[in-house]
């Protein structure tokens, strides 16, 4: 059974839906790429056969580079230890139409892919309602009794209970101790008639990512104060002041979105039961790589619900014990 009032938070509903499994700073990879991407990948194609419809499109990213330092360094990161993930060229030929290319050009990095959020959650929706029960309310805290071996809320009896409840875990009574750093991101939707970038995201400080017809999508800003999902003129105005960077085209925005990014202060995925209580668990943190992170850590955490496997040390609440008071 499913509980859940999507009003209630908008991060997954407005994210970006990118997937890369490189970081940016020093062209780095994403901490456990080579396991995580096999499996999303497998997972999605499960959720295209049940939903009915495509989901992942794998589209090559472009790298922005701002000056010849940062190529330099792609060169010879793409000729060693992440040849997997970046292509080792630079390009200097612009091919794009409406996408401003510095001296230094750009480059490619592999297997990077948009993700059909929207859809997703719409398909994981009719999933539920088929296969489960779905209960489209807020969830009231003070109706949750709790003993060793059970949980009942109103007239619901259950083994365990898992929150999944993003940044708004800060609400949570049981697990409000865990020093989770969220982040407010915005987006902002356009429309331009004149860019053209292909099957490909773009990306500098920020992305461009084609939606379809000549709607696109750019983002995300960074505000760790401000925790809520209304839009900002702040946010939009540094959306646009990236945008016009990175681009030479008129554009008319369309929609302007906020959530709040569910992230750990390690920045990593936050699973499994509450220090006192088995029947109690979390499954949150999981941030701005959530659509890559997800397929493997949810596999991960039934596994260890089921016994086969104990938790990751990287991932497990318990490592944040410390800062529990009973």
């Amino acid at each position: 059974m499913v509980i859940d009032k999507p009003e209630l938070s908008s991060c997954s509903k407005v994210g970006g839906g990118g997937i890369n499994p490189v970081v940016f700073k020093r062209f780095t990879k994403s901490w456990m790429a080579d396991e995580l991407l096999p499996v999303m990948k497998g997972f999605y194609k499960w959720c295209e056969q049940q939903f009915g419809c495509q989901l992942l499109f794998e589209k090559p990213m472009v790298k922005l580079f701002t000056e010849q330092q940062e190529a330099d360094l792609w060169l010879k990161k793409a000729s060693s230890e992440m040849s997997d993930y970046l292509v080792p060229e630079i390009y200097h030929e612009n091919t794009f139409k409406g996408i401003e290319i510095t001296e230094a050009g750009y480059s490619i990095v592999k297997h990077t892919a948009a993700f059909a959020m929207p859809m997703f959650l719409d398909g994981a929706k009719k999933f539920i309602l088929t296969n489960a029960e779905l209960i489209t309310d807020a969830f009231d805290y003070s109706q949750l009794k709790v003993s060793s071996d059970e949980v009942v809320y109103k007239d619901i009896r259950a083994g365990k209970i898992i929150f999944t409840e993003g940044y708004l875990v800060k609400d949570n009574p049981w697990f409000a101790y865990i020093p989770f750093k969220p982040v407010k991101g915005e987006i902002l939707t356009f429309t331009s008639d004149a860019l053209q970038v292909g099957d490909h995201i773009i990306k500098k400080s920020n992305f461009i990512a084609h939606l379809y017809g000549n709607v696109f999508k750019t983002g995300a800003t960074y505000n760790w104060d401000s925790l809520n999902d209304t839009p900002t003129e702040e946010g939009k105005t540094e959306l646009e002041l990236k945008l016009k960077k990175m681009m030479k085209a008129d554009y008319t925005i369309i929609r302007h979105e906020a959530g709040v990014r569910p992230s750990g202060t390690d920045r990593r995925p936050i699973i499994g039961p509450h220090p006192e209580n088995q029947t109690l668990l979390i499954f949150n943190g999981l941030g701005a790589k959530g659509v890559m992170l997800s397929p493997f850590f949810a596999d991960h955490f039934i596994n260890y619900l089921e016994g086969k496997n104990p938790l990751n040390k990287e991932v497990d609440v318990a490592r944040f014990n410390h800062f529990f008071v009973n």
